[in-house]
């Protein structure tokens, strides 16, 4: 199927790891030009060299922290001397402060916010008037199931990803008429099985992963009550099935889709 990505310029924020990491393969197999952004040099090299032997076409990398406001000016520059961005993939996000929300502090309820929803507003904010310019544009949201059933002991987690999905449905409301959709892609558990898939910003990092410290500092029973079961014999997605929704959601043929929350949980929110 062609998705009438070739030659697009494409902006994957989070992209060194898991989730990103598929989303900007599979662009990038599209003949996508291609912008990644993330932190570890060393992930994105091998993301780099794996396209390039799959014969994708351009892959740049752009190292920044995304905490940092001026931030989304720098990568919005470096992506349009490739051309004007047409799509945008906000996909930073993960949760800061883990734990029972009543022993948790103030500095890790702003870490959620400022990782998972104001990473995406300023993005969002730098790509917007030149889609609007042009009168065309695809933004594509990584939200979470947690944004809709709440993650035990990821409360403001949670909560962030929940101000996500509002927000792409508000910004749907608002942009639709400039021929710019905004959709939001909510996964369950992601998590891949190829080692060179981990960065170490990652959540599932063997030795960084904030998912793996949360699972050593809960009992069983706790970690039990964390996890939604859905009817699937699997219970952890591919991200390469996540990447797949959200090349749908870039690509031509989903014109007359916006404002939607489109879950890859495996039925666990059933």
């Amino acid at each position: 199927m062609d998705f009438g990505l070739a030659d697009k310029v494409v902006i994957v924020t989070g992209a060194t790891a898991n989730i990103g990491r598929a989303i900007a393969l599979d662009f990038a197999a599209e003949g996508a030009k291609v912008v990644v952004v993330g932190r570890d040099e060393e992930a994105a090299g091998r993301l780099i060299e794996l396209a390039g032997r799959r014969g994708a076409g351009t892959v740049v990398f752009v190292k920044e922290d995304m905490l940092d406001p001026s931030s989304a000016a720098r990568i919005l520059a470096r992506a349009e001397e490739l051309g004007p961005v047409e799509v945008l993939v906000n996909n930073v996000g993960s949760g800061a402060s883990v734990g029972l929300f009543a022993t948790t502090d103030q500095n890790a309820w702003q870490a959620d916010v400022d990782r998972s929803l104001m990473t995406t507003l300023r993005m969002t904010r730098a790509v917007l008037p030149g889609m609007v310019a042009r009168q065309y544009g695809r933004i594509i949201n990584i939200g979470s199931t947690a944004a809709l059933g709440g993650q035990y002991a990821q409360a403001t987690y949670s909560a962030a990803k929940g101000a996500v999905h509002s927000f792409t449905q508000a910004l749907a409301k608002e942009v639709g008429e400039h021929n710019i959709t905004v959709n939001c892609v909510a996964p369950h558990g992601t998590m891949s099985s190829d080692p060179a898939a981990f960065s170490t910003g990652s959540n599932f990092h063997p030795e960084f992963g904030s998912r793996r410290k949360m699972h050593m500092q809960f009992t069983p029973e706790q970690n039990a009550k964390r996890w939604r079961k859905g009817p699937l014999l699997r219970q952890i997605a591919e991200p390469e099935e996540v990447a797949a929704a959200v090349l749908w959601l870039a690509s031509s043929r989903s014109g007359y889709v916006t404002g939607q929350i489109v879950l890859i949980d495996g039925g666990a929110l059933l």
